[in-house]
C-alpha cells in the first residue's frame, strides 16, 4: 500500500492553515443582499397580525412571508410537519415567521426592530413530563413522534426469578454542537437554475427540500458545499431550512442573497442533541451475570419531527450496551414539546442511552458488592455474542481488547487503591477518582437504512488524464477528501497525489448519502474502492495495464475516454448477503458491524468548591483499520473532549421554551486549555466489508466519556449522580444527600 495506514498530507490543510480557505461569508458575490429572520417570541401561539412600521423605508427592502412560497410550505425530511415559515400558528420560540433582505447587512438587522408580530399566546407543553401528560396536544393524540420495541426472551419471567433486581433512572440534557462556523447559505438564480452554496453536511437533503418548497424539478436546483467550519450533526438537516429562506429571498429580490447567522441566533434557533430520560430494571445472578434488562427510553424531540425517529432508533438499538443478555426489552419513545426542534448530533442518540447503561453498572456494583469492572468483563460482547436484536457478532469484535488495554495502560487497579488512600485523608484538599466505560457503536445507517439510501459514488477519468473521486460526502474537518484519495489511489496502485476529489456539487457528483452515522469511510469509502476496482479493470482491459507514469496516464485516458471528455465509473451500494433485518419486529442485523471503545478517566474534585479537573484520559478504540492514523487519533481526542464537555460543563438553560444562555460566554465548552493528557491506542480488528478493513470512528469517541466521568465522580465522592453535566453545583447538592441516593 502506498498511502493507506500512513499520515499523508491533509488535502485542504494548507488553505485552512494559511487563511486562504474561502468560507461562505468570505464569498464575494456581486450584487449580493443580506437576509435576516423575523422569529416567534412565544413557545405556542396564534399569529394575529404581522405589522410593518409605515414610517420605515420598506421600498428599499425585500420581505418574504409564507404567502410567497411557490410550492409547499414544508421542510421536507422524514415527516412533512415543519413549515419553512410559520403561517397562522407558532409551535416554538424562535420559529421563523418572515424574512427580510437588504443590500446592507446592518440595515437588514435594523429592519427587524420595525416589525411587530401580534401573537395570541396559547398554553404550552415545555417538558417531557408535560408532553407525556398531554398537557397540550402537539402531535396526534399522544404527542409521540415515534416509538420502538425490542424484545428478546421473556423479560418478566427472568426478572421474577432473578437473584437481584436493580433499578434506577438517568437523565441527559441538550447539547449544542458549537461548530466554529455558524450556519451560512447563499442563493441566486443562474440561467433558470437556483444555485445554493452553503456550509452544510448533506447537499442532496437540501435539493430534496427545495424541490418541494419551490415546486421545481431537481435539474433546476443545484447545491454546492462551501468550505465548512465543522458540523457535528448540526449541519445535517438544518441547512434545508436556511437554504429555503435564502432561496425565497433571492427569487423575490432577483439577486443573490446571503444569510449568515450570528452565534446567538445559531444557538437559540437551531437543533440540539435530544435530552433523554432512561430507566433501567436489571436482573442478575448473585455473581453478576446478566439475566434480564428492561429499559425505558424517552427523548424530547422538540416541536417538529425532524430526525427524531432515526435518532431514537439508534438510541434504542444501543440501549442494552455492549453486553450479552438472554432476556432484553427496550421500549422507547420520542415526544413533542413546544421547544425548538432537536436533531442530529455526533453519536445520534447512542450517547444518551449508553450513558445510562454504563453508569447503571455502578449502581449494580454497590448492590452486589462486586467491582463494576469485573461485572462488565463478565458480560461483555465477544465473538459469537448475540445482541438484543438477535444479531450474531461474527467478526471484528474488539470490546475485550479495548478494555484490557485501557485497564492496563491506565493502571486502573493501582490508581483505585491510591485514590482510596488519598480520599480517606480528610486533610487533603480534594477527592480523586477513576472511572471506566466500554461502549459499542454501529457503523452506517440502521437496519435497512443503507438499502433505502441506495448511495452512489464513483471515479471519473478525464481525457486530459485527471482522476477525480465523485461523491456528495462532505469534508467538514474530519479528513474525508484525504481519505477518499487514499482509498482510490491504493486500490488503483497509483500515487496518492494523482487523485483529485470533486467539490460536493449536486450537478456534478452522485448522491452518496448524508455525511453522518460514521458511514463516510466504511460505506462511501467502500463504494469509492469498488469504483476504483472497476477503473483498474478497465485500464488492464483497454490499455493493457494500470499507468505507471503521468505520461502513461494521459495515453491511457485517451484510450479509455475516446472522443468523450471524461468517463465515469459509478457504483451503487449493495447489501451484504449475510445481513438481514426486519423493520417490523426490529430483529436481525441492526448494523453490518460495530466499532468498540474503552475509556478511563482520572479526575480531581476540590473539596471546598467541587470544581472538577480531569487529570488524564486513557482510551483504546477498535475502528477496524486506521486509514490515516493521525486523523483517527484526532477524531478520537476531539470526540472524547466533546464528550467530556457534555459530562462536566455544558448545561443549556431553558426558560419559557428557549435556550437563554445562547452564547459562548455562559454556555461553557472545553477549550485546548481544558484538554487533559490523552493516551490513545487504536485497535485494528479488520472488517471484511470495509475498505482495507476500516469501520466507523467519527461518533464512537462521543459515547464513552460521560459514563466514565460519572463513575469517577462516584469513586471520588461516594455519590452516584445520575444526571449530567456534573457541575460543581450538582456535585455539592449530591454531597448534601444520603450516600445511597442516586441523584438527578
Amino acid at each position: 500500500m502506498r498511502s493507506v495506514g500512513k499520515n499523508v498530507s491533509r488535502r485542504e490543510g494548507p488553505e485552512k492553515l494559511t487563511g486562504r480557505a474561502v468560507y461562505l461569508d468570505d464569498l464575494d458575490i456581486p450584487g449580493c443582499w443580506h437576509g435576516v429572520t423575523v422569529r416567534s417570541s412565544v413557545p405556542h401561539g396564534r399569529i394575529k397580525a404581522v405589522t410593518f412600521d409605515p414610517a420605515f423605508p420598506w421600498n428599499e427592502y425585500v420581505v418574504v412571508t409564507a404567502a410567497d412560497i411557490p410550492g409547499r410550505n414544508v421542510v421536507t425530511l422524514i415527516e412533512p410537519d415543519q413549515p419553512l415559515l410559520a403561517d397562522g400558528l407558532v409551535r416554538h420560540r424562535e420559529e421563523p415567521i418572515a424574512l427580510i433582505a437588504h443590500a446592507d447587512r446592518a440595515k437588514a438587522y435594523e429592519a427587524l426592530k420595525h416589525v411587530t408580530v401580534e401573537i395570541e399566546t396559547l398554553p404550552s407543553a415545555l417538558t417531557i413530563a408535560d408532553s407525556l401528560a398531554v398537557k397540550e396536544k402537539i402531535y396526534q393524540n399522544d404527542n409521540v413522534f415515534k416509538s420502538f420495541l425490542i424484545r428478546k426472551g421473556d423479560v418478566d419471567a427472568a426478572l421474577a426469578s432473578a437473584d437481584v433486581v436493580v433499578e434506577s433512572e438517568y437523565r441527559v440534557p441538550h447539547q449544542e454542537q458549537a461548530y466554529i462556523e455558524n450556519n451560512a447559505v447563499a442563493a441566486w438564480e443562474e440561467d433558470g437554475v437556483l444555485v445554493v452554496r452553503g456550509s452544510l453536511q448533506c447537499p442532496y437533503y437540501v435539493v430534496k427540500a427545495l424541490k418541494v418548497l419551490l415546486g421545481r424539478d431537481e435539474s433546476k436546483v443545484r447545491v454546492i458545499q462551501t468550505v465548512t467550519g465543522g458540523g457535528f450533526g448540526g449541519k445535517e438537516e438544518y441547512p434545508s431550512m436556511i437554504a429555503g429562506h435564502a432561496a425565497l429571498l433571492a427569487l423575490k429580490a432577483k439577486r443573490p442573497v446571503k444569510i449568515v447567522y450570528d452565534r446567538h441566533e445559531d444557538m437559540a434557533a437551531t437543533t440540539k442533541r435530544h435530552p433523554a430520560i432512561v430507566r433501567h430494571r436489571t436482573g442478575l445472578t448473585r455473581d453478576g451475570r446478566l439475566v434480564a434488562q428492561d429499559v425505558d427510553v424517552v427523548m424530547d424531540g422538540g416541536a417538529y419531527a425532524t430526525l427524531s425517529a432515526v435518532v431514537l432508533s439508534r438510541g434504542t438499538l444501543h440501549a442494552a450496551g455492549a453486553y450479552e443478555c438472554p432476556n432484553v426489552r427496550v421500549r422507547s419513545r420520542v415526544v413533542a414539546t413546544h421547544t425548538p426542534p432537536n436533531g442530529a448530533f455526533r453519536g445520534f442518540g447512542a450517547p444518551q442511552t449508553l450513558f445510562a447503561v454504563e453508569l447503571h453498572w455502578e449502581k449494580i456494583a454497590d448492590v452486589l458488592g462486586i467491582d463494576s469492572l469485573a461485572l462488565k468483563r463478565k458480560n461483555l460482547f465477544k465473538l459469537g455474542s448475540i445482541t438484543a436484536t438477535g444479531q450474531v457478532l461474527r467478526e471484528s469484535v474488539g470490546a475485550e481488547d479495548c478494555l484490557d488495554i485501557v485497564v492496563r495502560r491506565s493502571k486502573y487497579a493501582q490508581r483505585r487503591k491510591e485514590y482510596d488512600r488519598w480520599n480517606a485523608d480528610a486533610k487533603k484538599p480534594s477527592w480523586k477518582g477513576i472511572g471506566v466505560s466500554v461502549c459499542h457503536h454501529g457503523a452506517g445507517f440502521t437496519g435497512s437504512g443503507e438499502v433505502y439510501l441506495a448511495s452512489r459514488a464513483g471515479i471519473a477519468l478525464t481525457r486530459a488524464g485527471a482522476l477525480v473521486v465523485l461523491a456528495a460526502s462532505t469534508e467538514i474537518g474530519q479528513g474525508t477528501n484525504t481519505m477518499f484519495a487514499q482509498v482510490a489511489s491504493d486500490t488503483l496502485g497509483v500515487p496518492f497525489d494523482w487523485l483529485q476529489v470533486e467539490t460536493p456539487d449536486t450537478h456534478k457528483v452522485p448522491d452518496s448519502g448524508p455525511t453522518v452515522a460514521s458511514r463516510t469511510c466504511m460505506v462511501v469509502g467502500g463504494l469509492v474502492r469498488r469504483a476504483a476496482l472497476d477503473l483498474k479493470a478497465a485500464f488492464e482491459r483497454e490499455y493493457g495495464r494500470v499507468p505507471r507514469t503521468p505520461a502513461e496516464l494521459k495515453k491511457a485516458a485517451v484510450a479509455l475516454c475516446g472522443a468523450k471528455p471524461a468517463r465515469r465509473f459509478e457504483v451503487q451500494y449493495e447489501k451484504p448477503a449475510e445481513v438481514t433485518w426486519d423493520d417490523a419486529t426490529y430483529q436481525g442485523d441492526a448494523y453490518g458491524v460495530y466499532s468498540y471503545a474503552a475509556f478511563a478517566v482520572e479526575l480531581e474534585i476540590d473539596r471546598a468548591t467541587a470544581e472538577t479537573k480531569v487529570l488524564r484520559v486513557t482510551t483504546a478504540q477498535d475502528i477496524g483499520k486506521a486509514l490515516h492514523p493521525l486523523f483517527a487519533e484526532g477524531q478520537i481526542i476531539g470526540g472524547c473532549l466533546q464528550g467530556l464537555g457534555w459530562a462536566l460543563l455544558e448545561e443549556p438553560v431553558y426558560n419559557d421554551g428557549v435556550m437563554v444562555n445562547s452564547q459562548l460566554t455562559n454556555y461553557v465548552i472545553p477549550t485546548s486549555l481544558d484538554a487533559p493528557p490523552f493516551d490513545v491506542t487504536v485497535v485494528e480488528k479488520p472488517y471484511s466489508r470495509g475498505p482495507f478493513g476500516a469501520k466507523g470512528v467519527g461518533e464512537l469517541p462521543m459515547d464513552v466519556p460521560a459514563p466514565a466521568v460519572a463513575a469517577a465522580v462516584k469513586h471520588a465522592t461516594g455519590r452516584l449522580i445520575a444526571t449530567i453535566p456534573l457541575t460543581p453545583e450538582r456535585i455539592l447538592a449530591a454531597l448534601g444527600a444520603p450516600a445511597e441516593t442516586p441523584l438527578a
